[in-house]
C-alpha cells in the first residue's frame, strides 16, 4: 500500500465530509473526518478501504458513502447495538464513537466487506418537488397527459411524484398523502395545467424492490444517520409505493431508452427525465443517450411529442440545473434550480408560458 493511496482515500472522505456539511448532515460529515484521521491497516475493513483500488472520490466509487452505509445498516438493522449507542439520537465522544466503529468492523468484517461492493443508492423524495413544475411546464406547454419514463429509477420513489403533497411557495398541488414537500421556494408560482399520467415506467441497473425488507434497508441505509425526516419522507413514499406494487425493470439505460423511444404516443407527450443519474454513465453511454433522445426528437410530432426534464449537476456551487428540452421545437430552457437533496428550488419557469 502507498501513502499516495492512502492520502487519495483520506482526501475523498474529508472531501464528502465537507458535502455531508454543505447538505445538512453533522454527523455523517464527523464520521467521515474521523475515518479520515484514524483509519488503519490493522482490520480487514481498514484495509480494504485504504487500499480501494477504484476511484475512491464522490464522484466515483464513493467509497465514503459506501462505509458510512453499512455502518448505518448495522445499526438500522438491530446488528449492532453497541455501534447503535453511538448513533443518533445518542451523543458520543470521538474515541468512544471510533471505538464502536473499529468493534463493528472487527464483529461484523463480512457485513461490511460484502456492503461495500456496492455503490450507494439514494431514491432522494425530494427532488420531485423539483421535478413537479417542470411536468406542469409541460403540461401547460403541450396540452396533453403524459408518459414517463424515468432513467435510474431506483426503488421507483421518484416515478410516483402524483402520490404526493406539494406546497411551492404559496401553491399548493396534489392529493392528501403521508409524504408532504415542501421546499424553501423562490421564484414565481409555478404553471398552472391539467396535468395526467397515462403511463409510467422505470428503469435500473440495479432496481430495488419497495415489497422488499432488504432493499427497503439499503436504500434507509444510505440516508445519512441524523436526518430523521429523510428517513420518514422516504419509508412513508415506500410504502405507498408497495402499495401501489410500483416496480422497475433492471436494464442498461441505454438499451432501455432505444426501447421506450422506438414507439411514439399519439395524443401524449413522452417525458425522459433523470435526476443526478446521467453523470453516472460513462461518456460513450452518455453521449449514445444524447443521441438517441435527439434523434426521437427530430421525429416527434405535435400530436406526439416528446421531453426531456433534468435534474442534474452543471458544475456550479449553486445545487443542481433544472433543465427542459421539448420537441417537434428542439427549444431548451434551464427552468430552475435545486438543491440535491430538494430542499429548495429556485424557479425561473418556461420563457413564453
Amino acid at each position: 500500500m502507498t501513502m499516495e493511496k492512502t492520502e487519495i482515500v483520506r482526501h475523498a472522505f474529508l472531501r464528502q465530509a465537507q458535502s455531508c456539511d454543505d447538505l445538512g448532515s453533522p454527523f455523517t460529515a464527523r464520521l467521515c473526518r474521523i475515518a479520515a484521521a484514524r483509519l488503519e491497516d490493522d482490520t480487514a475493513v481498514g484495509r480494504h478501504v485504504l487500499r480501494w483500488t477504484g476511484d475512491p472520490a464522490s464522484t466515483g466509487d464513493a467509497l465514503a458513502l459506501r462505509l458510512a452505509g453499512s455502518l448505518h445498516a448495522l445499526v438500522l438493522s438491530g446488528l449492532a447495538p453497541s455501534l447503535a449507542a453511538a448513533y443518533p439520537p445518542n451523543t458520543v465522544d470521538d474515541d468512544l464513537f471510533w471505538q464502536a466503529c473499529r468493534a463493528a468492523f472487527r464483529e461484523h468484517e463480512a457485513f461490511i466487506l460484502e456492503r461495500l461492493k456496492s455503490a450507494p443508492q439514494t431514491n432522494e423524495v425530494r427532488r420531485s418537488a423539483a421535478l413537479l413544475p417542470g411536468f406542469l411546464t409541460i403540461a401547460a406547454v403541450t396540452h396533453k397527459p403524459l408518459v414517463l419514463s424515468e432513467v435510474g429509477a431506483s426503488a421507483g420513489l421518484n416515478l410516483q411524484w402524483d402520490r404526493y403533497h406539494y406546497r411551492l411557495g404559496d401553491s399548493v398541488w396534489g392529493p392528501d398523502s403521508t409524504v408532504v414537500l415542501e421546499p424553501d421556494w423562490q421564484g414565481p408560482p409555478p404553471p398552472s395545467a391539467d396535468l395526467a399520467v397515462r403511463e409510467r415506467a422505470g428503469c435500473d441497473l440495479n432496481p430495488l424492490d419497495p415489497s422488499s425488507a432488504e432493499d427497503r434497508l439499503r436504500l434507509s441505509s444510505y440516508i445519512w444517520a441524523d436526518q430523521k425526516d429523510r428517513l420518514e419522507r422516504t419509508r412513508n413514499a415506500l410504502e405507498i409505493a408497495r402499495s401501489d406494487d410500483l416496480t422497475v425493470e433492471r436494464a442498461d439505460a441505454i438499451d432501455w431508452l432505444r426501447r421506450r423511444l422506438a414507439t411514439p404516443h399519439r395524443g401524449a407527450v413522452h417525458v425522459i427525465y433523470h435526476t443526478i443519474a446521467w453523470q453516472y454513465l460513462p461518456d460513450a453511454l452518455r453521449e449514445e443517450g444524447e443521441a438517441l433522445i435527439r434523434h426521437a426528437g427530430q421525429e416527434a410530432s405535435d400530436e406526439a411529442p416528446l421531453a426531456r426534464l433534468q435534474l442534474e449537476a452543471d458544475g456550479k456551487a449553486d445545487g443542481a440545473a433544472l433543465t427542459l428540452e421539448i420537441w417537434p421545437s428542439g427549444e431548451r430552457q434551464e427552468i430552475g434550480r435545486a438543491d440535491f437533496h430538494g430542499r429548495w428550488v429556485k424557479w425561473k419557469g418556461w420563457a413564453g408560458l
